[in-house]
């Protein structure tokens, strides 16, 4: 297997030593759009994670979830469908373009989208895939309304009521949070809300970018001295302190977000600071996988401040190491990591440039 590298920006510790960037090309594109290609229609395995509340609940994940039934579980099928249209709106001579638009088609109907509203609708339903999904869903509404295609605007109509629901779930739950949760997996409150917050500028629904500046100031905004040699845990996919640093910085302006990165990561400060990649043991183990997932995170969070504050530019060839040395694996028999790792890959290589 083969992906696409330029030369990375000039080490200055060693954590740079031989990095490359890898670059997201056409070659790239088609070995990604393979994972969630290949996963979005397969049944099972399945994860449902569901509340049983009557035997009336017990049905197959396709009836309950026709749009979101394959890779595995919901929140992994969702972000599959924004990978599918991410790479495909900036890649449209994609080797399977047609296999795509099908069934993209066939899967987000409005007639599908319907049956995972009354999912929500159903007791104690409400708060499934809080915040995690939650997430991703919104971050597949931002895609398809910012991609200039008559597809794409069919389907984004279909899944705005789908967008309500979950706009109104953020709204009523962030400030019913007393405290954010800290951890490196799914539930994980910065994250959800990173990527709630660009659906809200982009869409620009003042309400939901308020609730969640309110969120992030009243969690985040008096943290300091975070412990990132605390990371990571064995089972992270995500950064507790680097994911929270992401989403500060999109709230605050950067002369804000330097001054309260200083107290928050002051290791990150020095030219000369280290951060290993996580090492993944075994790739067969669903949970283990998990720390390709954390190489990613932690890459698209050190562009991502980079980007916010350009004086920390050696933060990048960190990032590319970390992106470099999960890349070249996902591609792989091991479902664990397949019906998931594309999307962390492509969304860290979006962070990139």
């Amino acid at each position: 297997m083969t992906f696409g590298c330029k030369e990375g920006v000039q080490p200055k510790n060693s954590n740079a030593k031989e990095a490359v960037r890898p670059e997201l090309n056409l070659t790239e594109a088609n070995r990604l759009v393979s994972l969630p290609l290949a996963c979005m229609q397969v049944e099972y395995p399945n994860r449902l994670g569901q509340t049983l509340n009557d035997s009336t609940h017990l049905k197959n994940p396709k009836t309950l979830h026709p749009a979101f039934y394959g890779c595995f579980d919901w929140h992994s099928s969702v972000h599959g469908h924004w990978s599918l249209v991410s790479l495909l709106k900036q890649f449209p001579d994609l080797n399977e373009a047609e296999i795509i638009r099908t069934k993209l088609a066939e899967n987000l109907s409005k007639e599908n989208i319907e049956s995972e509203i009354n999912y929500f609708g159903m007791k104690g339903n409400t708060n499934y895939e809080r915040t995690y999904g939650w997430a991703w869903l919104l971050k597949l509404a931002e895609e398809l309304q910012t991609w200039d295609d008559p597809m794409a605007k069919d389907l984004s109509g279909n899944l705005q009521p789908l967008v309500d629901i979950i706009v109104k779930g953020y709204i009523d739950f962030l400030p019913k949070l007393n405290y954010p949760i800290r951890v490196g997996e799914h539930s994980n409150t910065a994250f959800g809300m990173s990527l709630a917050w660009d659906y809200a500028k982009t869409v620009n629904n003042e309400q939901l970018e308020e609730v969640i500046k309110r969120s992030v100031t009243r969690f985040y905004i008096k943290d300091i001295g975070c412990p990132l040699e605390w990371e990571p845990s064995g089972f992270d996919f995500l950064s507790p302190c680097l994911q929270e640093a992401d989403v500060v910085r999109k709230v605050l302006t950067p002369k804000e977000f330097k001054h309260w990165i200083k107290n928050f990561l002051p290791q990150l400060t020095k030219p000369s600071f280290v951060l290993e990649t996580g090492e993944v043991s075994d790739r067969t183990d669903g949970k283990l996988v998990h720390i390709d997932g954390l190489n990613f995170s932690r890459a698209w969070c050190l562009y991502g401040i980079a980007k916010t504050l350009p004086e920390y530019s050696y933060l990048i060839p960190i990032a590319d190491k970390h992106l470099s040395y999960s890349l070249p694996s996902i591609v792989d028999d091991n479902y664990e990591g397949t019906h998931w790792l594309g999307t962390f890959a492509l969304y860290a290589l979006n962070h990139s440039e």
